[in-house]
């Protein structure tokens, strides 16, 4: 499969294990304003492993806060920069593409729906049973889209172009007017 983001990493699930600061994890961060809304993007040591989009970046911290309980959060602007910078070109210019290296976390299950979606081009989109029968498992599409709304790296993994069989929009995890916005620039870029 030609997955369009270079070195994806699989990694395991952070343990439910409280660590000590001394031993947490560090996860860099940084923060900036698109046509979406905030956008935050993580890093951990190995690669990006979360793309938050919302109306804010306190609230944002939160959200990271609470997908890695266990981590050192630190604000890095200048370290992040050209993270942020390829997250914010994409969603002005999707044509383009997204490549950056992921740091994909999560059970099984969810990490083959994700890398099911990574191969999911630009413009395109795909329905939650579609994406189900792509990873060997049709019957599962409830389970497809819990795996999709548990998606912390928005756009790179792109949940916002899988639909309802009907063509319908259905519960983006960051808002059906930001899917709706993604899916449409997507379109215009293909034609």
């Amino acid at each position: 499969m030609n997955i369009h983001s270079a070195n994806v990493s699989l990694a395991k699930p952070v343990p439910a294990v409280r660590q000590s600061k001394a031993n947490a994890e560090e996860i860099k961060f940084a923060t900036g304003k698109s046509e979406l809304g905030t956008v935050l993007v993580a890093r951990s040591a190995a690669d990006v492993c979360a793309i938050l989009i919302g109306d804010g970046a306190e609230v944002l911290k939160r959200d990271l806060a609470e997908e890695f309980t266990d981590a050192m959060l630190v604000r890095d602007d200048r370290a992040l920069r050209t993270d942020l910078d390829k997250i914010l070109a994409f969603i002005r210019t999707p044509a383009k593409g997204l490549k950056l290296p992921l740091d994909i976390r999560g059970t099984p299950f969810q990490r083959r729906v994700w890398s099911a979606l990574l191969g999911v081009r630009v413009g395109h989109k795909i329905t939650y049973a579609a994406l189900a029968f792509r990873i060997g498992d049709p019957h599962a599409i409830r389970a497809v889209a819990n795996a999709c709304a548990a998606n912390a790296i928005a756009l790179a993994i792109p949940c916002h172009r899988v639909v309802r069989s009907d063509g319908a929009l259905a519960g983006y995890r960051w808002g059906m007017e930001r899917q709706r916005s993604m899916i449409e620039k997507e379109a215009e870029a293909l034609a």
